[in-house]
């Protein structure tokens, strides 16, 4: 998505398919080792780094909820109503990722699967004038809701996704 662009309900329904296609496409064929090895932020491998993207797609229907259903009281910043993680973001990630310790990759590419389409249906039953409702992720995005969508669930993701691959292809040679 260019800068600038207008995101329609459509395009972004269109590209959160696609993105949910290729993280389960390029996902499902890694094997167990390739899972556990290479390292990332916060010393991830590869299969925490799916537990993190299948613990973060459950959060964007909340978003979209709080959009349609702000709370009374304005944040103390001014700013557009969000929920913050206790403990800040990176906290609420690791507990993420512990919580998912013992899953599988299957477990949780199911686990991605299913959320990416609550995500979905979510999207189709909300309407433009909410899409535009200015929000702020709990991991600070501050847009209008499409737009944030747009970032956490499809550029977020793919940029994770891409660190996955990055390990297996550092991995393979």
């Amino acid at each position: 998505m260019t800068e600038g662009a207008t995101l329609t309900k459509s395009d972004l329904i269109d590209a959160l398919k696609a993105s949910g296609e290729e993280v389960l496409r390029d996902l499902s064929g890694m094997t167990g080792d390739e899972f556990e090895a290479g390292r990332y932020e916060n010393g991830w491998n590869a299969r925490e780094i799916l537990a993190h993207m299948a613990s973060i797609e459950w959060t964007y229907p909340r978003l979209i909820e709080l959009a349609k259903n702000p709370p009374a009281e304005k944040e103390p910043s001014g700013g557009p109503p969000t929920k913050s993680a206790r403990g800040g973001i990176t906290s609420y990630n690791d507990r993420q990722v512990e919580k998912r310790a013992g899953s599988s990759p299957a477990e949780l590419l199911e686990e991605f699967r299913s959320n990416r389409e609550t995500t979905i249906r979510a999207v189709e039953e909300t309407d433009e004038e909410t899409l535009a409702e200015e929000v702020r992720s709990s991991g600070g995005f501050v847009g209008p809701l499409g737009q944030v969508l747009h970032w956490v669930a499809i550029d977020h993701v793919r940029s994770h996704l891409q660190d996955v691959l990055g390990e297996r292809a550092n991995t393979a040679s």
